[in-house]
């Protein structure tokens, strides 16, 4: 699913934001990507969505090499990778449907797939009676729902999920996991950046832990291991 090869990536001061990764994600699993601020974390993710390229290694994603992809081949990546915001990133003056429909219509989905496709989303995530509300009628928790449904909208073969329960109480974030956790059961990998130690510790799924730039832990059922 997601391969790196000697990766490494270096900004402007001589900033080292990742030293020589080396990781192999495997299609279907679902993995916590952690670590202190400035670890990491973020240039991780944007080297897989390309809007970062390595200085030096391989990126492959579904076995393609995407290390040195075109700008005009980008945007056919992205569409197979799905990615939920800490802030949600909703469309305020369209509603719960719409905001789901947007991006199917965003890679040319017919009217009919969408009237076929959102609903069922909808449902999945619990809101099909909200359907018709606007951003700012909903609470964090559901606005978090929908991004998920619009991330998925799709069927990615990977969802990028950064921060989801940064903004939500301990029992809405609870409530996200169990949808990512459906998301992940229906075969979608998932790669998650976050800092909620119980989450993980719970959830006991791959830990991957970054500091400074390097993997310092790579666990299966692992946990958080940093303190509050």
């Amino acid at each position: 699913m997601i391969e790196m090869h000697n990766v490494f990536k270096t900004y402007k001061k001589d900033v080292q934001a990742l030293v020589n990764i080396n990781i192999k994600i495997k299609k279907g699993e679902f993995v916590f990507l952690v670590g202190p601020s400035g670890a990491g974390k973020t240039t991780f993710a944007k080297l897989i969505l390309k809007e970062e390229n390595p200085d030096h290694g391989k990126i492959y994603i579904d076995g393609e090499d995407v290390t040195n992809l075109s700008s005009r081949k980008t945007p056919y990546l992205r569409r197979n990778i799905g990615v939920v915001f800490q802030d949600f990133r909703l469309l305020p003056n369209k509603n719960v449907y719409e905001n789901i429909a947007f991006a199917m219509n965003v890679v040319g989905a017919t009217s009919k797939e969408i009237r076929r496709r959102v609903p069922m989303l909808l449902a999945m995530v619990g809101l099909s009676a909200q359907a018709g509300n606007l951003p700012h009628e909903l609470s964090g928790g559901e606005k978090q729902r929908v991004s998920i449904a619009r991330a998925i909208v799709n069927s990615p073969s990977l969802l990028i999920a950064d921060e989801p329960t940064g903004n939500l109480d301990p029992a809405t974030a609870w409530e996200i996991m169990k949808v990512l956790r459906q998301v992940n059961r229906r075969g979608t990998t998932i790669l998650m950046m976050t800092h909620a130690k119980d989450i993980v510790d719970v959830m006991q799924k791959r830990v991957i832990a970054l500091e400074r730039g390097k993997i310092v832990r790579d666990e299966l059922q692992g946990a958080y291991g940093y303190e509050d």
